[in-house]
């Protein structure tokens, strides 16, 4: 760490050997009453406006008639620009770190420190509501990538003391700025050590998404138990539950923990909507998860093992349209849903003026055409159909779900019923061994809490609901839990 020195030419001399070759890096020169000085900023992250009007042109036009190039800076800071955001810098580091967020920085000749002046002029996103969790009812207001304007939507949602942002520096070389929210009188003090110890473990050199760092906030498991969200209203949710908020700039995705199962089968509408409409799809998520995972594998267990499982109209209606097809049952799932697999990722990468060729070309090679040619059989296109749309139905749970759906199909094939009922005995152990932040991850199902179904099987109004706040580290199983809510 070096520190600012006292001459003007030896800080100047530092920082043009450090951006040698940078052409946005600016180094304005002038004299403040026959006092050396510069001021510093990068191109394209500040605003040449304010620079000028609100930091040069009032030092210029002021008579300073200090003797000293501190007593100089002292009177600049608190009689010239005593109404400009100032912060005031030591290292070389902070004059760095300050650069790089659009701070403007001034460097007076025998001075021992700077003064950074927030006048940040960069190009960013209008707030515009997120693709990926679009609801019904509620606020249409989405994050952004300036971490600061996230920072707001929140402040302006929960209007609280408690509300608390702590800022930290991620990355090594992208020393990507970061804040760690959360709700000082719900919040449990060991799981925000726990957050921030991690986080100071994290040696990534660059972090440019959200998902750079949840494989430092959880173990690797095939489910995922941090949680991700673009709504600002989702977050304020969760800070009420005794979540921990991370806001990293330049990703308009907020990381979230603990992260319990459960969550991923709640969205904002379910508490927007009539409780009995609401549990009704609740229910409907549920059994989409299901079916998403393991249709498919039961259909190839049972039509190629287990044939004596189905009704005998469908099992000869299945075998009569099987019969006529070039390939076993198994290979003929795996072919039909690499082809919608396929479809789907071309769907999302291809340009939007050739999304309606793709959907068109999909249609006709994986459809009437298929069947008709008897390449495929129209009961296995069915369960694939039906599989891929049950889903969308969970977006959040989507990747775990197309790399299960594809390992049962395979299972059902080799095994038949018996190997899938093994595969999901697999899949409940590492369900319930799972924690995130020593809070178990199937909470409240395993360990069971019968007051907390209120808002797992079912969902009950909120004059019920809001009666008793349920933090999430006194979930079942989490070692703080009450003895009774």
């Amino acid at each position: 760490m070096v520190n600012i020195s006292d001459r003007l030419s030896e800080n100047t001399a530092y920082l043009r050997g450090l951006f040698k070759n940078a052409m946005d890096f600016i180094l304005r020169e002038f004299q403040i009453d026959g006092i050396s000085a510069v001021l510093i900023a990068m191109e394209g992250l500040i605003n040449k406006q304010q620079v000028t009007l609100g930091v040069l042109n009032p030092i210029m036009r002021t008579a300073i008639l200090q003797p000293g190039g501190k007593e100089k800076m002292a009177y600049i800071q608190h009689n010239v620009l005593g109404a400009v955001d100032q912060l005031e810098l030591y290292t070389m580091d902070d004059i760095i770190l300050r650069l790089m967020n659009g701070f403007s920085v001034l460097l007076v000749d025998e001075c021992d420190y700077a003064l950074a002046f927030g006048t940040q002029g960069f190009e960013k996103r209008s707030v515009d509501e997120p693709d990926t969790e679009i609801m019904q009812r509620g606020s249409r207001e989405g994050f952004v990538e300036t971490y600061i304007i996230n920072i707001s939507m929140i402040r302006r949602r929960m209007k609280t003391p408690a509300l608390k942002f702590e800022p930290v520096i991620i990355g090594e070389e992208s020393r990507t700025p970061a804040a760690i929210c959360y709700l000082d009188t719900v919040v449990d003090p060991d799981i925000l050590a726990e957050v921030k110890k991690r986080l100071a473990a994290c040696n990534l050199k660059d972090v440019l998404a959200a998902g750079y760092l949840t494989g430092y906030l959880e173990r690797p498991s095939i489910f995922e138990s941090v949680g991700l969200t673009e709504r600002p209203d989702t977050l304020c949710g969760k800070l009420h539950e005794g979540r921990i908020g991370i806001l990293i700039d330049g990703t308009p995705t907020a990381v979230y923990v603990p992260y319990l199962f459960v969550e991923n089968f709640q969205t904002v509408d379910d508490y927007a909507n009539r409780p009995f409409y609401a549990a009704f799809i609740r229910w409907l998520k549920y059994i989409a998860f299901f079916l998403a995972i393991f249709l498919p594998g039961i259909y190839v267990g049972v039509a190629t093992h287990n044939p004596e499982l189905l009704p005998e109209t469908l099992l000869l209606k299945v075998a009569e349209a099987e019969s006529q097809t070039p390939f076993p049952v198994m290979i003929e799932a795996i072919l039909l849903y690499f082809m919608y697999e396929l479809m789907r990722e071309a769907g999302l990468r291809v340009p939007k003026s050739l999304s309606s060729s793709v959907s068109i070309v999909g249609g006709l090679v994986i459809g009437e055409t298929a069947v008709s040619a008897g390449l495929v059989s129209a009961p296995s296109l069915v369960v694939i159909a039906m599989t891929v749309i049950t889903g969308y139905v969970i977006p959040k749970l989507y990747e775990q779900m197309a790399v299960l759906r594809l390992v049962f199909i395979v299972v059902g094939g080799i095994w038949g019923v018996w190997g899938i009922l093994v595969g999901l005995t697999f899949i409940l152990f590492n369900l319930c061994g799972k924690s995130s932040f020593k809070v178990p991850f199937m909470a409240p199902v395993a360990p069971f809490r019968l007051h907390a179904m209120r808002d797992v099987a079912v969902r009950i109004g909120w004059k019920r609901l809001a009666a008793k706040n349920n933090p999430v580290q006194n979930m079942p199983g989490a070692g703080k839990e009450e003895k009774r809510l």
